[in-house]
C-alpha cells in the first residue's frame, strides 16, 4: 500500500471571513492511497485552532507504517485532519476495489440529495444585507458573527436581505455568557434557530447554568465520541465535521452516539473542495441540519465536482470519491 500526499489550493469566489480572520483561497492535503490497481483519494483541511498545520498533518500521515486499515488506523492516528484524509481514502480504495459504493459497504441507506445551508462570511450590516438578498433563494442561510455590539444589526440586515430563509448563527467561540442572554431573545424574535458555539470550547460549563432559550449547537467543544458525556446539560446539538472526527469511520459512529444520548446533530465542513464534502454527505442524510457548502464557497474546484441545485448536495459520482 502505498500514500502520497500533495498540498492543493482552490480560490475562492469571494473573500471569506469569520471572527478569527480572513481567506482568499482554500488549501487542503490530498490523500491518494494505492494498492496494486485501485487508488483512492481523501481530503482534510488543518486547521490552527486545534494546532494543526499543512507541515504537522503531513508528518503524521508520512509516518504511518506501511500496512493497516481503517479501525487499526483509529489507534494509530488521533482524531484531526491527517486521519480524516486517510480514512476517506481507505473507504474510496476499498469501494473501487469491491466496486461497490461506500454507502453499501457502511450498511447505510441510499444517499439521497440533501438540502445544505449556505454561509454568509462577516461583513458590516450593509454588505452582509447584500450577501443575504443575493441568496435568499436558499432555504438555510448560516451567519458568521464576531461577537461585537453589530451582531443584532447584522441579524436585522440578513432578515432583511432574505425574509422566507431560515437562519442559524455562528459565534466561532466569540460570545460571553451576558451577551448570549442579550442576544438569544432577539435572535429568537427575528427567526434564528439555533447558534453553533457561542463560548470558547474550554469555558462552556456556564451553559449548565445558563437558560438556553437560543438552542446551541457544539462545534468546537465536539471532536468524536469521547467528547460527547461532557456535552450532557450544555449542548442541545453537536456539528460532525470529519475533519475533527478523524474521518467517515468515526463520523458515522459519533452520529449514531450522539442521537442515542439525545443530541440533535448537524453536519459541518471545513472550506474544502467537493472531495472533503462528498464523504459528509453520507453523514448528512437525515439529521437537523446540514452545511455542506464549502464547494458553493470556491470559484474552482475538483474535476467531477458535487452537484448543487434546489433539492441540494447531491451524492458524489464514482469519479470523485466513494
Amino acid at each position: 500500500m502505498k500514500i502520497s500526499v500533495e498540498f492543493n489550493s482552490f480560490k475562492l469566489a469571494q473573500v471569506f471571513t469569520i471572527s478569527r480572520g480572513s481567506r482568499t483561497q482554500a488549501d487542503v492535503l490530498t490523500v491518494v492511497i494505492t494498492r496494486g490497481d485501485y487508488h483512492g483519494m481523501g481530503e482534510c483541511v488543518p486547521y490552527s485552532r486545534y494546532g494543526e498545520t499543512m507541515e504537522t498533518v503531513s508528518q503524521q500521515i508520512g509516518e504511518l507504517p506501511k500496512d493497516f486499515d481503517r479501525e487499526t488506523l483509529r489507534n494509530i492516528l488521533p482524531a484531526g485532519a491527517a486521519r480524516n484524509a486517510v480514512d476517506c481514502a481507505l473507504w474510496d480504495l476499498e469501494a473501487k476495489e469491491a466496486g461497490l459504493p461506500v454507502w453499501q459497504l457502511a450498511g447505510l441507506t441510499k444517499p439521497k440529495a440533501i438540502k445544505t445551508a449556505y454561509t454568509l462570511s462577516l461583513d458590516s450590516p450593509e454588505k452582509m444585507n447584500v450577501q443575504a438578498a443575493k441568496n435568499s433563494f436558499r432555504p438555510l442561510l448560516k451567519t458568521k458573527l464576531g461577537g461585537g455590539d453589530d451582531d443584532i444589526e447584522r441579524i436585522r440586515a440578513v432578515r432583511a436581505g432574505a425574509l422566507s430563509s431560515r437562519i442559524i448563527v455562528d459565534a466561532n467561540e466569540g460570545w460571553t455568557p451576558s451577551q448570549y442572554e442579550s442576544l438569544a431573545p432577539t435572535l429568537l424574535d427575528l427567526g434564528v434557530e439555533m447558534v453553533e458555539q457561542p463560548f470558547p470550547a474550554g469555558e462552556d460549563n456556564v451553559l449548565l447554568d445558563l437558560k438556553r432559550i437560543l438552542p446551541v449547537c457544539a462545534d468546537e467543544s465536539c471532536h468524536d465520541r469521547t467528547s460527547l458525556n461532557n456535552l450532557v446539560g450544555k449542548y442541545d446539538m453537536v456539528n460532525i465535521k470529519l475533519d475533527k472526527t478523524g474521518g467517515l469511520t468515526e463520523a458515522l459512529d459519533l452520529k449514531q452516539t450522539a442521537l442515542k444520548m439525545g443530541f440533535e446533530v448537524m453536519v459541518g465542513c471545513m472550506v474544502g473542495s467537493s472531495l472533503a464534502m462528498a464523504p459528509a454527505v453520507l453523514v448528512g442524510q437525515e439529521v437537523s441540519v446540514v452545511d455542506l457548502d464549502g464547494p458553493l464557497l470556491l470559484s474552482e474546484d475538483r474535476n467531477h465536482k458535487l452537484f448543487y441545485d434546489a433539492d441540494g448536495v447531491h451524492p458524489a459520482q464514482p469519479e470523485l470519491w466513494g
